[in-house]
């Protein structure tokens, strides 16, 4: 019902809006001079933070600004300044100032460091939680960097607009309670960042990405789905002028959340780049200067991401052939948009096509992929051991080879929409859970994908699937360590049939921190044909193993 000139989202695998107002609203109550908006900006390589307010007077008058900062957890007051500041009737003013925190905690994933500034004018007084974080790109290297240190991203999305229609849905999105499980479940698979993907969740989801220590893509609702179907989907009265309006808008909302790093114009757009105009008339308002992502049109400037959607298997749709063996001729750099230039940063925030509702059926897009694989009639745990699998193995391939700033899975959280006489339509895609009240995970897809998103992972390098008996064969295994401490411990290599081991041989190693090393293991393969698994595992004291599996047909 809205004008072409509105942006929409227009996402075309969903098929109902949630009507009405889905978040808070409030009615905020304020003398003179009125708070407009507060914009934390963080500078932790001096240990201080930069405050610029932004105030509104109905009348001329001199006011006190008092900014009071306390660790949020502790409530303990850090830092305290006060100014007085003229104002005119009518004109708004923008107090910019500058305070002082020694020894600040600095924010990330792995500890959460939050403040708390509290701003007093004579008439009103708010409050924003922010954290002392750096966020940007290196354009060498190809990564991120998190507070002056390479950081790799490892992740998923949450598709908020499918899951508002799925009848799972119930009140979860607004359960606090809920939300944040979800969100630690998101880490205890290991991912350190999410994709907000064509859909903004309520505003609360933020708070606690915050607290629990996720990074957060957040993605403006545009998607019009690649560039044949841009064509026509984009229409001509939709421009950059309304954009820069809504993204003004959307930027002040998020800007002091330390979780959010990576503004998201748009995905898989290409739109005349009327995104990009936007960008560049709105990136210079946010003063940390987080980079963009703007979809499949060109990036905005040096340092700003690319995404890529390396859908291997959706190469069987178009009725051609894909296996894992395969991996062994591809690049471990993802092939990126004709017009996305320069390949360097890189973000992988969509792979494998593989989905499988929740009830284990495949969806509208991967019936004829799992014909392919698996034949007319497979059995719903054969489907789930091979997504589990296949995801897990492509997880690692991207991963390892060390060319891409983020590896994230499609999708942590969306609908399921299995068909049938109430959803005659079915579903594209969906997430890994079991059951949405409890937030139980797929065993298959919890135990394989866990693994393959492991900080220190590891990798079997070997892509072909059949061997002759006995043959003596080169096994490489990569392992790569996101951590920032030196890693050692043992790595495994056996081969297995059932619950039998027929060779087994390991090795002490060492990763140093953000590294990767490759180790060769010279196997002679058994005499007898059958099925068989590699399995390469890494351990050290005190923690879980982590695999790589691999499975393998042995002939005469």
């Amino acid at each position: 019902s809205l004008p072409d000139s509105i942006p929409t989202g227009q996402d075309f695998e969903k098929y109902k809006y949630i009507p009405g107002i889905y978040d808070d609203v409030k009615i905020i109550l304020a003398n003179s001079p009125r708070i407009v908006n507060i914009q934390t900006v963080p500078d932790i390589e001096n240990n201080r933070v930069r405050v610029v307010t932004e105030l509104e007077s109905m009348r001329d008058l001199q006011s006190s600004v008092l900014y009071i900062i306390r660790e949020y957890r502790a409530g303990k007051v850090v830092a305290e300044l006060e100014e007085l500041v003229n104002l005119t009737s009518g004109k708004n003013f923008k107090a910019d100032i500058i305070i002082d925190l020694a020894d600040c905690h600095y924010w990330s994933p792995e500890n959460p460091f939050l403040y708390e500034l509290e701003v007093i004018t004579n008439g009103d007084r708010q409050s924003r939680r922010f954290g002392m974080r750096s966020f940007r790109f290196d354009v060498e290297s190809g990564q991120a960097v998190l507070n002056g240190k390479p950081y790799f991203m490892r992740g998923t999305n949450v598709c908020i607009f499918r899951f508002f229609e799925d009848e799972a849905r119930e009140y979860y999105p607004w359960d606090e309670h809920w939300v944040r499980r979800l969100h630690e479940k998101f880490k205890y698979m290991h991912w350190n960042s999410v994709r907000y993907c064509i859909g903004f969740p309520p505003d609360f989801w933020y708070d606690i990405a915050d607290e629990v220590g996720i990074l957060i893509q957040d993605e403006f609702p545009i998607w019009h789905g690649g560039r044949k179907r841009a064509k026509g989907g984009w229409p001509a009265s939709r421009n950059h002028h309304q954009l820069v309006r809504e993204f003004k808008s959307w930027m002040q909302e998020r800007w002091n959340h330390p979780s959010v790093v990576i503004w998201d114009a748009q995905n898989e757009t290409i739109c005349n780049n009327e995104t990009g105009r936007a960008i560049q008339k709105v990136r210079h308002l946010d003063l940390s200067n987080r980079p963009w992502e703007n979809g499949y049109e060109a990036f905005q400037k040096e340092g700003d991401p690319r995404e890529s959607h390396p859908y291997f298997f959706i190469l069987i749709r178009q009725k051609k052939s894909f296996e894992l063996s395969d991996l062994a001729e591809i690049s471990g750099r993802p092939r990126l948009m004709f017009n996305q230039k320069d390949p360097t940063p890189i973000i992988i925030n969509e792979y494998g096509w593989l989905w499988l509702n929740r009830d284990g059926t495949s969806t509208m897009l991967t019936d004829e992929i799992y014909r392919h694989l698996l034949g007319d009639t497979p059995s719903i745990s054969k489907l789930r051991y091979t997504y589990a699998r296949n995801l897990a193995a492509l997880t690692e391939f991207w991963r390892s080879h060390r060319e891409c700033a983020a590896v994230m899975h499609f999708c942590g959280l969306g609908y399921s929409r299995p068909g049938g006489i109430y959803q005659p339509e079915g579903g594209a895609t969906s997430d890994n859970f079991m059951e949405i009240a409890s937030l139980n995970f797929e065993p298959y897809f919890e135990t394989y994908v866990r693994d393959a998103f492991a900080p220190v992972g590891v990798m079997i390098d070997n892509w072909q699937d059949s061997f002759r008996s006995g043959e003596a064969i080169d096994v490489p295994v990569a392992i790569i360590n996101d951590l920032y401490n030196d890693w050692r411990g043992v790595i495994r290599l056996k081969i297995k049939s059932g619950k039998s081991t027929h060779s087994s041989e390991e090795r002490e190693i060492q990763v140093d921190n953000l590294g990767r090393i490759e180790t060769k293991f010279l196997v002679t393969l058994p005499e007898q044909p059958g099925q068989y698994q590699l399995i390469a595992e890494i351990f050290a004291d005190d923690e879980e193993p982590v695999r790589s599996l691999r499975d393998i047909q042995i002939t005469k």
